[in-house]
């Protein structure tokens, strides 16, 4: 396992080294949460590993987060992120997780099978885009695939800009191919369904088989959950790696500038509307529509821009709503115990 000797193959970059004086540099110590756990989290310094116990004073902490500790490994503060990575917690519990923090660029891996589905990777672009990272994109398998232009043309149709990388995962020749995105004090982060070579490809770029993997069903490539927690990794050029379970439900949550970037064409397409709030299902003159109709835009494509324009504002107004309830509940607390002391002063 390749173990970080400077800052820098932490991932430490100018944009932190400016949040911190003099006396924090000389004195403090300088620390990266590598995991997450119920009660505690993972951190790794320049020294070694070490420790620090949750607990409801701290900020919410993800893993990519830089602190700063004392000499005793006491929390002193967490520092402003790069970028963050975050959804709506999965099924009905009505709060917001954090992902990663920190990440440079966002590796959505897509394998050449069936489990390739342009509107989840327009989800994934959206959450690249909004958090502020550079998104790649990855196709794995292409080994077992006849036809790679063919998914390779659909993909540009998405953004003639995106970066694509095909690569087998199992093969180490997909270090060279990703070595510009992974220089000494880069971030990177793997996202993808279960069973698309996130593991493998994380193994392969890191020279070991720490991750657990496992092999897809051949009849509907389906992948099996072998990864259950979000894990970060060391590549011996000196990049960061984290690489993250298979999302079953990523909703999304704040994301408005994430959506119009990644459907820019479909945005300036609603510019040329006659009405301004054109919602482009039936009104007349929509340019979206005659796009559509003549050829020039993916239906598929429209349908999913509006289904996660609506779930992000969905999402976005009830946990507004829940923040409201919990700063109002907050307030409640905070006047009690003001009553309760003013008793016992009088």
């Amino acid at each position: 396992m390749n173990l970080p000797s400077t800052l820098q193959q932490l991932g430490w970059q100018a944009f932190f080294q400016q949040q911190l004086n003099l006396q924090e540099f000389e004195n403090a110590v300088i620390a990266r949460v590598t995991a997450h756990h119920r009660s505690s989290y993972e951190l790794m310094t320049v020294g070694g590993a070490c420790s620090l116990i949750a607990n409801p004073t701290l900020p919410q902490i993800t893993i990519g987060d830089w602190l700063l500790l004392d000499t005793a490994g006491r929390f002193i503060r967490l520092l402003a992120r790069k970028s963050l990575f975050k959804r709506k917690a999965a099924g009905s519990q009505l709060a917001e997780q954090l992902i990663a923090a920190n990440v440079d660029t966002l590796i959505i891996v897509c394998s050449l099978n069936h489990d390739f589905n342009l509107s989840r990777i327009e989800r994934y672009l959206t959450l690249a885009h909004e958090a502020g990272a550079e998104p790649l994109l990855v196709l794995t398998k292409m080994d077992l695939c006849s036809d790679v232009e063919a998914y390779l043309q659909q993909v540009k149709q998405l953004d003639p800009m995106l970066m694509v990388e095909t690569v087998n995962a199992l093969d180490s020749s997909c270090s060279h191919i990703l070595q510009p995105w992974c220089k000494a004090g880069s971030t990177l982060a793997v996202v993808g369904s279960s069973g698309v070579g996130k593991s493998t490809l994380v193994n392969t770029l890191t020279d070991n088989s720490e991750q657990k993997t496992a092999e897809v069903r051949s009849d509907d490539s389906k992948g099996r959950h072998t990864t259950t927690a979000r894990s970060m990794h060391f590549i011996a050029a000196g990049a960061v790696v984290i690489d993250t379970p298979g999302m079953r439900e990523l909703q999304l949550t704040d994301c408005d500038d994430g959506i119009r970037r990644t459907f820019a064409d479909i945005e300036s397409l609603a510019r040329q509307c006659r009405f301004n709030d054109c919602q482009h299902f039936a009104e007349p003159d929509c340019a979206v529509q005659q796009a559509i109709a003549q050829g020039n835009l993916d239906a598929r494509r429209l349908t999913n821009y509006q289904k996660l324009n609506a779930e992000q504002a969905r999402n976005t107004a009830s946990l507004q709503v829940r923040r409201a309830q919990e700063r109002q509940f907050s307030k409640m607390v905070k006047s009690a115990k003001s009553l309760k002391t003013r008793k016992y002063t009088d």
